[in-house]
């Protein structure tokens, strides 16, 4: 049984292998051994992302572990996994639109019990290995960008290289960007950085209760949830490469808002939901 439907992963090899480089044949006479295809090695690293476990577990007489971490390595020296997340959001801000005049940004411990650059000791869990995800999300809760750092690491310090993902749009960018942001930012050197790079903000006070619900940040908690929950590879994080662990959340943020692409656009296009022409 494949670890994601096909209505996802059709779509998402047809970009992914547009993105691939161009193999270069270096031996002399030609005749190197045949190459395991490329989609083998994607759909078993995209059972890795869901499922977890170690790269033995997922080699079989097709492919074999170290083919796997190897076309990983290579993939991400070329860039593909980041090209890859950048093309899904393209997509969908063609299509359906990214709301990026409301963005909410907060972070995310989870488990790397083999330790490794990024992980530190876990403030939640008895201080064992763990590490954080700062996201940052636009108004509906697609993840846009997210910076990796220890699990002792305080939010606050992280949100300057978080907001700075949002470069990856260039110029296109609203005139008004409000910020939503829990408590844990609420600090006279949070709102100097926003007004810094010309954000406004809505924090939750220290000290107070605000339902979640009552604010705009509640789609940050929830994409939060979708990494760790949906794949397994993002709650448990067993890779000590920090540009590997980089490689996991961007494929995994490119399968969720190609599945929300997906969704929004049967909802908006679809034949019995367009609205009636007049005569």
């Amino acid at each position: 049984m494949p670890a994601l439907p096909s209505f996802i992963t059709e779509p998402l090899w047809d970009q992914f292998h547009t993105l691939l480089p161009r193999r270069q044949i270096t031996h002399p006479l030609g005749c190197h051994r045949p190459r395991v295809p490329d989609r083998i090695v994607f759909d078993k690293l995209l059972a890795r992302l869901v499922l977890g476990g170690t790269y033995q577990q997922h080699a079989d007489h097709r492919v074999s572990a170290t083919t796997l971490r190897s076309r990983r390595d290579e993939w991400i020296a070329a860039g593909v996994f980041t090209s890859l997340h950048q093309a899904a959001l393209d997509a969908y801000d063609q299509t359906i639109g990214l709301d990026l005049e409301d963005l909410a940004a907060d972070g995310c411990i989870v488990k790397a019990p083999g330790g490794g650059e990024n992980t530190g000791p876990s403030p939640v869990d008895r201080g064992k290995s763990g590490i954080k995800r700062s996201l940052l999300v636009e108004g509906t809760g697609l993840p846009i960008g997210c910076v990796l750092a220890s699990a002792n690491r305080h939010d606050s310090p992280l949100l300057r290289p978080t907001l700075e993902t949002l470069g990856r749009f260039g110029l296109h960018l609203p005139d008004k960007i409000t910020v939503h942001l829990d408590s844990g930012y609420d600090s006279r050197v949070t709102r100097d950085l926003l007004t810094e790079l010309g954000c406004g903000w809505r924090i939750a006070p220290k000290g107070a209760f605000v339902p979640i619900n009552h604010t705009r940040r509640w789609v940050v908690e929830r994409t939060n949830s979708w990494h760790t929950r949906g794949f397994k590879s993002l709650a448990i994080v067993t890779d000590r490469s920090s540009v590997v662990q980089a490689a996991w959340v961007a494929l995994a943020s490119a399968v969720i808002i190609i599945r929300r692409l997906i969704r929004e656009a049967w909802v908006i296009f679809r034949w019995d939901t367009r609205p009636a022409r007049r005569p």
